[in-house]
């Protein structure tokens, strides 16, 4: 049985067949994030340190680590981005026991992600494009690492999932003349948004099942992909992902945690609250509010993509006697029970005070 093996100084995380599903946390990840972009140019790196954090917390096993910054006062990725995946890598793997994913674009950061790294990390990505496949390959090699490897090439992203196959085969064929094990490659079947294709989940399903069955290797995605541009993503990305595993998909890249509510959220429910005529408890924190009124948490947590993952890895006996089901739906504490349960509605609205 197909088996990848990405480890940590202390931890192992496996992909396969028969493994528990891997959760790849992305949030490590500067692109579209102007903020976190900004604090590494100025050399900040405590939004990196709680993203880290709150990955592992929501129960993901491996970090992905891009280091993709184009600062304004160096634009060339070349010369910086290889010091700031070095000074990432050696940040995370302080914090927190979970392999890494070295992620880039640039074969400098990659190497210097690498070098870092302390275990088996796992190294993203090479793809079908033959000045990649030369570049990534050798390092793969070098440092025996797994790969994920994108499937396509130097024609661009093809929509046939056939072509697609085949460029995932070109790459498997061109590792193992490197001396590198179809099991050391993770493909990424690249999923399609469902908005714009209408086919694209019925595509991967089939694309991911041949992978397995005729190359035997394990496959991941950019799992927000499928529900790009759509209203409720999460729904999506909830029935999808439970469906890509079932057809044989072993993991994938994506965001574990759900983000706190904001306090500005917050103050437009109680402004709502108050209108309503509804007296709240005096006393009641925000977290007991908004657990309340169902607006989620204010502070980070499994996200409900995590909890569609842990059913589907308990009914396909990757969660050996519902060990980690149980754990992870056992009800939290109530933040500031007692007052909230006291909560009650006025016959009508308050009155002012004289």
């Amino acid at each position: 049985m197909t088996r990848t093996v990405v480890e940590s100084k202390t931890k192992t995380a496996v992909l396969g067949f028969d493994e528990p599903f891997c959760v790849i946390g992305e949030r490590i990840n500067p692109t579209g994030r102007k903020k976190l972009a900004a604090e590494l140019e100025a050399g900040d790196f405590s939004t990196v340190e709680k993203d880290a954090i709150a990955q592992v917390a929501a129960g993901a096993t491996v970090l992905d680590i891009n280091a993709g910054v184009v600062y304004n006062s160096n634009p060339n990725p070349n010369e910086t981005e290889p010091p700031l995946m070095r000074k990432i890598v050696e940040l995370v793997q302080g914090l927190v026991e979970v392999p890494l994913c070295i992620d880039s674009s640039v074969p400098g950061a990659l190497e210097a992600g690498l070098a870092a790294a302390e275990g088996r990390p796992l190294l993203n990505s090479v793809t079908g494009e033959e000045e990649r496949l030369e570049l990534v390959l050798p390092l793969v090699k070098k440092y025996n690492v797994p790969v994920v490897a994108i499937s396509n090439d130097d024609t661009g992203i093809s929509e046939d999932p056939d072509v697609r196959f085949e460029v995932a085969r070109k790459i498997v064929e061109r590792a193992a003349d490197f001396g590198i094990p179809a099991h050391d490659i993770v493909v990424d079947p690249l999923v399609m948004p469902i908005g714009a294709m209408a086919t694209a989940g019925q595509q991967v399903f089939a694309l991911v099942r041949r992978l397995r069955e005729e190359l035997g290797v394990n496959t991941t995605c950019g799992a927000s992909n499928v529900s790009f541009g759509l209203p409720n993503r999460h729904g999506i990305n909830n029935a999808f992902l439970p469906m890509a595993m079932g057809a044989g998909m072993t993991s994938a890249i994506m965001n574990p945690v759900a983000l706190p509510t904001t306090q500005k959220k917050i103050a437009e429910k109680k402004e709502q609250v108050a209108a309503a005529g509804i007296i709240l408890p005096e006393g009641m924190d925000d977290e007991a509010f908004v657990q309340m009124f169902g607006l989620g948490s204010t502070k980070p947590r499994a996200g409900k993509e995590m909890e569609a993952i842990r059913a589907a890895n308990l009914l396909t006996n990757n969660d050996p006697h519902g060990g980690e089901w149980i754990r992870f739906n056992k009800a939290p504490e109530e933040a500031g029970a007692a007052g909230a349960a006291g909560g009650r509605r006025g016959g009508g609205r308050r009155r002012r005070a004289s």
